[in-house]
């Protein structure tokens, strides 16, 4: 599950070492990877770079697809959540994309800042679940 994503993460950038980085951290890197992208396609669309807005809408959409295919099924609910949340989200950004619509990749923004505030605030469990051993 997580070498999927730590693929992906290879590909957003080199600055932290993937190796060293736990399952949680990993995912926040590859979230904060979105929305720096995100945020650059912004830019590129109001200075009207279309070349460079596709390429940054595009590296977002790749890394959302990586954080879908990283999630555990298993888990239930709120894995079934996200995967749709991740599906709408890459749904808009191509609909962002073909319309050059920075309004759109404000709304992906939003959604996916409450998913980094989520994550973020869950950080202390999921490494002590890490040193537990996952019990």
């Amino acid at each position: 599950m997580y070498s999927r994503a730590a693929k992906q993460y290879q590909s957003v950038s080199t600055q932290t070492s993937v190796m060293d980085a736990d399952p949680h951290r990993l995912i926040q890197l590859l979230i904060d990877g979105s929305l720096d992208r995100m945020a650059a396609a912004k830019g590129h669309i109001e200075r009207n770079e279309i070349e460079q807005r596709n390429k940054m809408l595009n590296s977002a959409i790749k890394i959302i697809s990586g954080l879908q295919e990283s999630l555990n099924m298993d888990a239930g609910e709120i894995a079934l959540n996200l995967e749709r949340l991740y599906d709408y989200m890459t749904r808009r950004l191509f609909e962002a994309n073909l319309k050059n619509d920075p309004e759109i990749v404000d709304e992906v923004m939003r959604l996916m800042t409450e998913i980094k505030t989520a994550w973020d605030g869950i950080r202390e469990e999921a490494l002590k679940e890490v040193a537990g051993g996952g019990q």
